[in-house]
């Protein structure tokens, strides 16, 4: 079915260029929810525009949740649809004072970025950028990311809420909206309230290029490792110290050297990733994270793990080590493949929205991951991003454009098939 959508007059890059200059990194060794109070500040400040909007019941809760409701304006009984997208920036690169840049018409080739010309988005190593000749992109001054991912998702949700409350004869159902804290550090839906959002399904915008449709993710898990060695006065110590910080340097050094990291691997395949290591010559602890599209294959990777340490551990009688796995999130595809129109929709208002409609698994995690396991079957719609977490990051206007108006097709596809 072709588009019959009344004109966009689009506000996305508007809004865009408003929401990266709030800094809103989250913070891992932080405590408390939202892990940093700054996320709030964007938080305020949609909430002030969903309700300019006219968006009566727009709110901010104490943990740094927006919620939002657009109307249903129709008699059909059509699901509930949210659309979610994250506030916060990476802890991986800084998110303060971001300078963005609009590079108009790119006509392909490196981009320099004028604060700092150490790092250059080079088209070698972004083949993304052949499909932008003649985009406008947006990018940082290259001191900070840019925070894309995911204000871009933001800005199209909102550019997307717009468009409908401005054209009341495009029909659709009852319409969610949640921004959530804290997705960069795992941690984005833990104080979600689905009860209060009520929606029967759910769509994150919060993915890369333009027509990707993410249905399924890692499945993820944490090892970790706590060896506890032999100590004794270091001058005295022959045939008695066994030193724990020794122990974990063989542990380490025996992982897979070709095979089973993310630096070696891609695709469909899983890996085992040492990610800290703490302690001193008593005790030391090793930090995995075990990542695989299978259940089985995290238990296969698990099993690897302990078996290394097993072997290492026979040089060392009498000290002792304890491993304990940690569920993290879960394939969402186990839950999404339940319900096939969800994934059939979106894949149609991308292509009502003008493009190659692309299915492709995420290597990581989304908050659609734990929201699908919540009740809540959620995949990931493209947002444009490039290059996230890092001071080359990109994202081009054409890109955001496009991500509203599937959005918009989406909300009117789910009230059509009612």
């Amino acid at each position: 079915m072709a588009s019959n959508l009344p004109a966009f007059t689009h506000t996305v890059t508007e809004r865009f260029l408003r929401y990266v200059v709030i800094d809103t990194q989250s913070d891992p060794a932080s405590a408390t929810c939202p892990s940093t109070e700054k996320q709030k500040d964007l938080g305020r400040l949609l909430v002030r525009e969903l309700k300019a909007i006219g968006i009566a019941d727009a709110h901010l809760d104490e943990y740094g949740y927006v919620y939002a409701t657009i109307p249903a304006n129709t008699n059909k009984n059509v699901p509930v649809i949210c659309f979610c997208s994250h506030m916060d920036t990476s802890p991986d690169c800084t998110g303060k004072n971001v300078k963005p840049q609009i590079v108009k018409g790119y006509r392909g080739g490196d981009i320099v970025l004028p604060a700092d010309p150490t790092p250059v988005i080079r088209a070698a190593e972004h083949p993304a950028l052949a499909e932008q000749i003649g985009n406008d992109l947006i990018t940082t001054d290259g001191t900070t990311l840019l925070g894309a991912d995911n204000k871009a998702g933001l800005a199209e949700i909102m550019d997307a809420a717009h468009f409908l409350i401005n054209n009341r004869e495009v029909k659709h159902g009852t319409i969610k909206i949640l921004f959530t804290p804290d997705e960069e550090i795992g941690r984005g839906v833990d104080k979600a309230d689905l009860k209060k959002l009520g929606a029967d399904f759910a769509y994150t915008i919060d993915g890369e290029t333009a027509g990707n449709l993410e249905d399924e993710t890692f499945s993820a898990d944490g090892a970790t490792i706590t060896i506890e060695g032999i100590s004794t006065h270091p001058g005295f110590a022959k045939g008695k110290m066994e030193h724990a910080i020794k122990i974990a340097a063989a542990i380490v050094d025996r992982l897979p050297k070709d095979t089973c990291s993310p630096e070696t691997t891609e695709g469909r395949q899983g890996f085992l990733h040492p990610v800290g290591i703490m302690g001193g010559l008593e005790q030391v602890t090793l930090s995995f994270i075990v990542r695989d599209f299978t259940d089985e294959g995290l238990k296969e990777k698990e099993a690897l793990l302990e078996g290394i340490v097993k072997e290492v551990m026979k040089s060392y009688p009498r000290s002792t080590y304890r491993m304990e796995i940690k569920q993290q999130y879960r394939n969402m595809k186990q839950v999404i493949d339940r319900h096939p129109e969800i994934v059939d929709y979106a894949v149609e208002a991308i292509r009502r929205a003008g493009l190659e409609p692309v299915r492709t698994s995420i290597r990581g995690g989304t908050d659609g991951s734990r929201l699908s396991f919540m009740g809540l079957p959620c995949p990931n719609i493209f947002a444009g991003e490039h290059a996230f977490h890092s001071r080359l990051e990109w994202v081009s206007r054409q890109d955001m454009e496009k991500a509203v108006k599937t959005i918009v097709h989406l909300a009117t596809i789910w009230e059509e098939r009612a």
